[in-house]
């Protein structure tokens, strides 16, 4: 890693997300799969532009059953009506309790990585 990269990486202040960062570019090494590449270097950015997205913007773009990234935080604003998986950097607690109802998981980056390394069957929402 470059030393411009480490620099960036350690100076971010929640502490989960420099071990994450650098297990994505881990992974994405490992299994050849560019989503998990383009997760780190969203992680990378400023927190102040990480994805927020709101149930209404999930339940708009994501099919049933299917597993839905989100390189930030997942707010409760909106109504879902679709079982889907979601994995996130954070989530509310609204945002949790309504997943959940809806009989859909909420899960974090590093557990969707284990489940499906070579990241197929994903997509990211921003």
């Amino acid at each position: 890693m470059s030393k411009k990269t480490q620099n960036k990486i350690e100076r971010k202040s929640d502490p989960r997300v420099p071990s994450l960062i650098v297990s994505l570019k881990e992974q994405a090494r490992q299994e050849d799969a560019p989503i998990w590449r383009d997760i780190a270097r969203r992680l990378e950015k400023p927190r102040k532009n990480y994805a927020e997205v709101n149930l209404s913007k999930l339940n708009r773009n994501a099919n049933e059953g299917e597993i839905v990234l989100v390189p930030g935080k997942v707010l409760g604003a909106g109504i879902l009506k679709r079982s889907v998986a979601v994995a996130a950097l954070g989530f509310s607690a609204s945002a949790k309790e309504k997943i959940a109802e809806n009989g859909g998981r909420c899960v974090t980056i590093e557990e969707i990585m284990n489940e499906k390394p070579a990241g197929s069957g994903i997509r990211i929402l921003i």
